[in-house]
């Protein structure tokens, strides 16, 4: 059996040289409020790119002990790490793109903690505040460019998908990167890899040398969707209601592929958002596509938003089946609308200031028991503010089945129960055992366990 264990120590190349002693000793801090645990979760989910698993419990355990340090000296910074997962190495030397990855995790949670979370002029509790917040962190990574066209196509879907689905986002992937289109996604494997990869390939052929492959992440959810190795601009969000809005800021258009209760989450954050009346003017294409096998995944999606959000809600988005090269048309017009419209208005090609967001998708959701509980889904709420905790309920079953926390939570406690308006609850909980049945939750294919209950 091969060594499954290595110890290293890595130096930074152009990004983050130098520390000071004070920043050092933050990310060493071992105390409740310190950094380290934090800074060592991201790192060890970075170097363990490949892995077979999303369990984040399971991950953390089988490399308890794993240890990094970080070295101060005169001329630059050095990481020691200790019984790091040998996937991240080839013949003892460190995957360059996963080097370029545990780099950036330093880069995100020192800049957070420092120049965010503790700096007076950010007030996370104020919308324009937390957009701030996010352009921030976004430009410190590198991932604005104020020159380039509206190009970015955001790619959603899940991570747990089957070979058929993964080749067709491949595909899709392909044509956008043969009509120059750079992709965004969520880092990690399945479809947040295929559209990178066949893209990769696309813009190879037109000669295109500054593809761009941006993966935006977040602390609870890196360690269940380590970030695949094409992404060449890696960014770590505080928590998923930033990555959210990381999306939708920076990305021209999306396209949504087969997924489980992640991607319904990304669907109806950005369904709230789009049916908010503020946001009725701002074009933004949104097309939901899948091999021909997916024809009746995207017919229960298209049903559940139709008996919840309604018919408007539809209207925002285009179902194209088994056609990669009419999804890539699709979002190539659309994207000229989007271009048209930020010259017309004078707003910023790389940042999308003047899409509306409301508190309620903005203020981190904490999945317990008795906030998902009490969440109110019900037909007298505007569409927006329902898809606003439909989002939340989605969001809480993703924290249960993959981060460390939700999974600690239902251990304890049992499953989450989920409570609203009888004729949604069925539609629920439908969609809900139909990803099940499609063993759409999980990665490693074993028997799910549900970690929610539906009461209609």
């Amino acid at each position: 059996m091969s060594q499954r264990f290595v110890d290293a120590s890595v130096a930074p190349e152009g990004i983050l040289e130098i520390l000071s002693k004070q920043e050092v000793q933050k990310l060493l801090d071992v105390s409740n409020e310190g950094l380290y645990g934090l800074f060592r979760r991201c790192c060890l989910a970075v170097l363990n790119c490949g892995a077979e698993t999303d369990n984040a419990k399971e991950i953390f355990q089988t490399y308890r002990n794993f240890d990094v340090d970080l070295v101060h000296r005169d001329r630059g910074i050095k990481l020691v790490l200790r019984n790091a997962p040998e996937i991240a190495f080839v013949d003892g030397v460190m995957i360059q793109g996963i080097r370029e990855h545990l780099f950036a995790v330093l880069r995100d949670v020192i800049y957070t903690s420092n120049e965010i979370i503790e700096n007076d002029q950010f007030d996370l509790a104020e919308p324009t505040s937390i957009t701030d917040a996010v352009f921030h962190i976004l430009r410190n990574g590198e991932v604005l460019t104020p020159q380039a066209d509206p190009n970015l196509v955001v790619c959603w879907g899940g991570h747990s998908i089957g070979r058929v689905e993964y080749d067709y986002t491949k595909k899709v992937g392909y044509e956008l990167g043969l009509r120059g289109l750079n992709v965004c996604t969520g880092c990690g494997p399945g479809a947040m890899k295929g559209p990178m990869k066949g893209a990769n390939i696309g813009h190879a052929k037109q000669r295109k040398r500054n593809g761009r492959y941006i993966g935006i992440t977040e602390p609870g959810i890196i360690a269940a969707e380590s970030p695949n190795p094409i992404v060449n601009s890696l960014v770590i969000m505080p928590d998923i209601e930033k990555r959210l809005e990381a999306f939708v800021r920076t990305g021209h258009g999306i396209i949504v592929f087969p997924g489980g209760v992640g991607t319904a989450e990304e669907i109806l954050y950005l369904l709230g958002i789009l049916l908010n009346p503020e946001n009725s003017e701002i074009p933004f294409p949104l097309v939901f596509t899948g091999p021909a096998s997916a024809k009746d995944y995207f017919q229960q999606i298209d049903d559940f938003i139709a008996s919840t959000l309604g018919p408007q809600a539809q209207e925002l988005y285009k179902i194209i089946v088994d056609d990669p090269a009419a999804v890539a048309r699709e979002m190539y017009s659309g994207l000229k609308n989007v271009r048209d419209h930020r010259v017309d208005t004078k707003d910023a090609f790389y940042f999308n200031w003047m899409l509306r967001i409301e508190p309620d998708f903005q203020q981190p959701f904490v999945p317990t028991h008795d906030n998902m509980g009490t969440l109110e889904i019900s037909k007298d709420l505007p569409s927006h503010l329902l898809a606003a905790n439909l989002r939340r309920a989605f969001s809480g079953i993703v924290a249960g089945n993959v981060k460390e926390d939700g999974i600690a939570a239902i251990e304890a406690n049992g499953p989450f129960e989920i409570r609203g308006d009888k004729v949604m609850m069925k539609k629920l909980d439908a969609l809900l055992a139909a990803f099940v049945k499609d063993q759409r939750m999980k990665l490693d294919g074993k028997t799910y366990e549900p970690v929610y209950r539906v009461i209609t």
